[in-house]
């Protein structure tokens, strides 16, 4: 039998799903995507400067290191961390000049995965207290067995 996660074990019927965090979904999807960026943007140059592996090798550190930020975005360093793997892939335009284009509008989509996500994790938790305030409210509304539940 497979061995049951910690939030399996605990988890009691009615027990309230949490909340995910919409800025942490928007900004991981960023930086993935980034990471096929700076994948291809190494085999390009490798195949335009005389295929010296060191920009494989520095491309795919890049990538790791873009994946892994997903992982500390949660973190009070994880955007500050994230912001500087944008100015790095920025970067990537004194080799390959179309970079500048391509990472400027990735570190615009960074800013707004933050921003916009942030702002809708907020009404969520608004929209969520709203309804713990209406639900103390009315306690016979959420009752099995009141009239509106269909047999």
């Amino acid at each position: 039998m497979a061995k049951l996660t910690r939030a399996q074990r605990e988890w009691k019927p009615n027990t309230p799903k949490k909340p995910r965090s919409t800025r942490l979904m928007f900004a991981s999807v960023v930086l993935f995507l980034e990471a096929f960026v700076a994948l291809f943007l190494g085999l390009g140059l490798f195949g335009v400067h005389g295929r010296n592996p060191v920009y494989l090798i520095v491309a795919g550190i890049l990538a790791v290191l873009l994946v892994g930020a997903c992982a500390v975005i949660r973190k009070s360093w994880g955007p500050a961390f994230g912001w500087a793997l944008q100015v790095v892939l920025i970067a990537g335009g004194f080799w390959e000049p179309s970079m500048f284009v391509v990472g400027g509008l990735f570190a615009v989509a960074w800013w707004y995965a933050l921003y916009a996500g942030a702002r809708i994790d907020r009404e969520n938790e608004a929209r969520a207290r709203a309804q713990a305030e209406w639900d103390a409210a009315h306690p016979e509304a959420s009752e099995p067995g009141d009239a509106g539940e269909v047999n």
